[in-house]
Formats: C-alpha cells, structure tokens, sequence
C-alpha cells in the first residue's frame, strides 16, 4: 500500500469514528467474536456482499450506505449485549440473526421497524438513543457537532449539552440523559 492509499484508508477510519464511534473493522470484529460468526455469515445478515464487508472493515469504504443496513448493525450490537449479559441464550441469538437478516430497516422514531429486541413491540431507549446518534452523526463529524455546542451553549445551553452527549459522546451517557429527561 503506498502513502496516497495508507493516507485515504486513515481518513476512512477516522470518518467512520465519527459516524458509528469506532472504525467498523473494530465494530465487526467484535461482532464477529461476539456473536460467534465468521465474515460470510456477517455479510449476509447486515444484508452486504463479502467483498463490501472486507472494504468497510480495512477501511477502504468509508460509509454504509444503506440505513437498513446501519440498523441492522445497531441490532446485532443490542443482540451481542445481550448475549454477554445472558439475557438471550446462543440459539436464540441464532434466531434473532435471522429475524435481524429479513429486517428491512426502518425508523423506530415513527415505529416502522416492526417487533424490536424487547419484544414488545417498543423500540428499547438504546435503539432510540443509537439511531438520534447515527441521524446526528450522519450530518456532521464530532467535531462539528462540538463547535456547533460550544456556539449555541451561551444562549441554550440544554441543546448544546443534547448536541455534545448525542452528537459526539458515548452511547451509555446518551441512554442515562434520555432517561434523565423522560416525564
């Protein structure tokens, strides 16, 4: 790889950061073990071709382009919690990948996802949490978000502190400020 393609595959990395929160070679690998997978497997429930998962992973893509497909992988992160909290056992994940792999996408902001990892029918307040930080992540880069924080803090404080905990923080400290300002 020469400097040109070592320079634009760091970029991609480093964009992919601000959009999901870490690189997507690292968010897939971690999925992968998580959810005991192998790449193919991976490829087919996101709903990408084996080819597009190893460009997204070495960073030779930057973006996902489908928002179906982003969702599934916020699905598959909520499956991989549960499985680590025992909260859902290996066949059960087995069967959640295939319910994750037929999902079409969809926001669960207007409740067009159909049936959520609760069960219930109710999008879960991470799976709300993660798609408000994709949507913000999707317009701008952390950075961004930040500068434009630090410009409305003065005047409204409460959506520059939406705007940096949404926008570039973590998901665990997005979760507790929607629970925080629920009722």
């Amino acid at each position: 790889m020469d400097a040109a393609q070592q320079e634009a595959t760091a970029r991609a990395r480093e964009l992919q950061r601000s959009w999901y929160g870490e690189p997507l070679g690292a968010l897939f690998r971690r999925l992968i073990d998580d959810l005991g997978l192998n790449q193919a497997r991976l490829a087919a429930v996101l709903g990408l071709s084996a080819p597009m998962l190893s460009q997204l992973m070495s960073g030779q893509r930057a973006k996902i382009g489908n928002p179906a497909v982003v969702q599934r992988v916020q699905a598959l992160q909520e499956l991989a919690v549960q499985v680590a909290d025992g909260s859902v056992s290996a066949a059960e994940a087995t069967d959640r990948m295939d319910e994750i792999k037929k999902s079409q996408g969809g926001s669960v902001l207007t409740g067009t996802s159909g049936q959520t990892a609760n069960g219930s029918g109710a999008p879960t307040v991470r799976r709300v949490v993660r798609e408000i930080q994709s949507l913000l992540r999707s317009v701008a880069a952390a950075g961004d978000i930040i500068d434009a924080a630090d410009s409305l803090a003065p005047a409204h404080p409460e959506l520059a502190e939406f705007l940096r905990v949404y926008g570039a923080g973590r998901t665990a400290d997005a979760v507790a400020h929607y629970e925080s300002h629920q009722n």
